[in-house]
Formats: C-alpha cells, structure tokens, sequence
C-alpha cells in the first residue's frame, strides 16, 4: 500500500513527442502534452477524472505575452502508462514496485484518463520507445491525492 495514495504523473510540455512499439510508431503528436501516468491500488474513476481535468487546465502554455498561462487547449496529448512511476528504491539497489496497481486495475484507470483528454497513448503493459522534444524544459511532477488516502501530507517545509 502507498504511503500516500494518489495517481502520479509526469507532465512534460513538448515540440513533439512520439510512442514506438516493436518498430512501429503507435503515437505521435506536435506540441502539446506528453503525460507518463501511473496508477496506484487506492484510485478510483472519480479520482482519473479529476487528474484529466487538471492537466487539460493547467497553464504551463505561452500566452501573448510569453507568460506561462494557458492551458492545453486544441493541443496534442500523449499518455503513456508507467508503472515505474511507483518504484521505490530507498532500500537495496532493485526497486520494488508493490505501489503500483495490478494491470487490471490500472489500465481502465489508465484509458479513462487518456479518453478524457482525446488523448493518444502508448500500448498498456508494452515495451515502450518514448522520444520526445522537451518545450522549455518545462517537467511537472503531481500526486494526485486519492479520496481513500489514509494518510497527510506535511506540507510545513513550503
């Protein structure tokens, strides 16, 4: 069980960004969103569309003025499922990845989120060749809290 139960995601801005699978390109977009996504075993429906919704209104796009302050808007969307997301390596040097939701858990979770936002995705579960064109370099990292978290954050050090 997660420390802190929450979906994470990696949301990068890219130029562009691609998904390949056994040599054939199942993804690719221009600028827009790539958005690695993972899933632990508290989340829930209520909680993926929470997460679709942020990230199709976060502002991290140049307005007029050069300011980061639009949102996604008519821009492209790459989701990829990335279990490793939840891997914990504070003891030993392999890490363990019992925070991360079983496959049929996540991958529902995992497509209502990328069908929210009219996204492309990568293949659940494959071998993935993600290559991308970092805009910026602008990276955000969230926890989304799950509504079934059993623990607080402290959040005294901000």
């Amino acid at each position: 069980m997660a420390a802190f139960a929450s979906v994470r995601a990696v949301i990068q801005r890219v130029s562009s960004a691609s998904v390949t699978v056994e040599g054939e390109r199942v993804a690719a977009i221009g600028p827009g969103l790539l958005v690695l996504l993972g899933i632990t075993h508290d989340d829930d429906e209520a909680l993926a569309d929470k997460v679709a919704q942020k990230i199709r209104a976060l502002r991290i796009f140049a307005d007029a003025d050069g300011r980061m302050n639009e949102p996604l808007g008519d821009r492209e969307v790459i989701v990829v499922s990335q279990f490793t997301l939840y891997g914990d390596a504070r003891k030993g040097n392999r890490p363990s990845y019992v925070d991360a939701a079983r496959p049929e858990h996540a991958e529902p979770l995992y497509e209502r989120v990328r069908a929210a936002l009219g996204a492309q995705g990568g293949v659940f579960g494959a071998n993935m060749a993600v290559e991308l064109v970092n805009d910026g370099p602008v990276t955000i990292l969230f926890d989304f809290p799950s509504s079934q978290a059993r623990t607080t954050v402290d959040r005294t050090w901000i």
